[in-house]
């Protein structure tokens, strides 16, 4: 499509993945890929549809939005014509302190 955005992952969104991963491999190698290459293409979505995730009730601004997945909060900020996402942490957790 000509319009999509651009999306960038932050580093700590990529240590996310990585911990994530490494994290459900202790058990199961296979889900493990599953579970990240399934998130990884929820956030192919926001190219077309960047203000598709719902704003994040703990910081209630209209840049910083989140898609939920399973058990999994992807949260992500519009900025500059571009979808970064900065954070993916379990929704069980408490809402880490995010890169600005």
């Amino acid at each position: 499509m000509a319009n999509e955005i651009p999306i960038r992952w932050s580093a700590e969104a990529v240590t996310d993945l990585t911990e994530i991963h490494e994290y459900i491999a202790r058990n199961s190698p296979r889900y493990a890929a599953a579970v990240v290459e399934r998130l990884i293409a929820i956030v192919g979505r926001l190219r077309d549809f960047p203000e598709s995730g719902r704003i994040v009730p703990e910081l209630d601004s209209p840049t910083v939005r989140e898609v939920i997945h399973g058990s999994y909060r992807i949260v992500y900020e519009l900025r500059d014509g571009r979808v970064e996402i900065l954070t993916v942490f379990r929704a069980s957790r408490l809402f880490p302190s995010l890169p600005r």
